[in-house]
């Protein structure tokens, strides 16, 4: 717990949602809603054009939104699965949608690695798992 001072005792990670990981939960929080958004156009206006596609863009974003609330709120193990979940997924659809990309008849978030997002699917779990990794608590000698 912090100090008045507003110092961390020695040995005390920083929280996940301070510092640089507030930078994190923004990026998460604006992937979120990004994602979401276009999820549901895509849902209420084409959802016969690709329906996987565009069910993948939901569960995209609805993984943003646990990791995004997890990570805010210090959910270390929601957020671990939430991000883990996030990385499968970026592998498997980005492999997938090069290997078959007649089975993507439009783009997901996670199509190609995130290539219409700068790639940014696949660098933020990663940037995720480091975080937690590096403000997780170290066990007491």
């Amino acid at each position: 717990m912090a100090e008045p001072s507003g110092e961390r005792p020695a040995g005390e990670p920083p929280p996940a949602a301070g510092g640089p990981g507030r930078l994190l939960v923004a990026v998460y929080g604006v992937f979120a809603l990004a994602t979401g958004a276009r999820a549901v156009v895509q849902l209420a206006t084409r959802y016969a054009e690709a329906p996987v596609a565009y069910l993948l863009s939901a569960l995209a974003a609805a993984v943003y939104v646990v990791a995004t609330v997890a990570l805010a709120r210090g959910g270390r193990r929601t957020a671990l699965v939430a991000i883990t979940v996030e990385l499968v997924g970026v592998l498997v659809v980005g492999t997938l949608s090069l290997l078959e990309p007649a089975a993507f008849p439009d783009e997901t978030v996670w199509s190609a690695y995130g290539r219409g997002y700068l790639f940014i699917p696949l660098v933020l779990p990663v940037a995720g798992l480091l975080w937690l990794r590096r403000t997780a608590r170290t066990p007491s000698r």
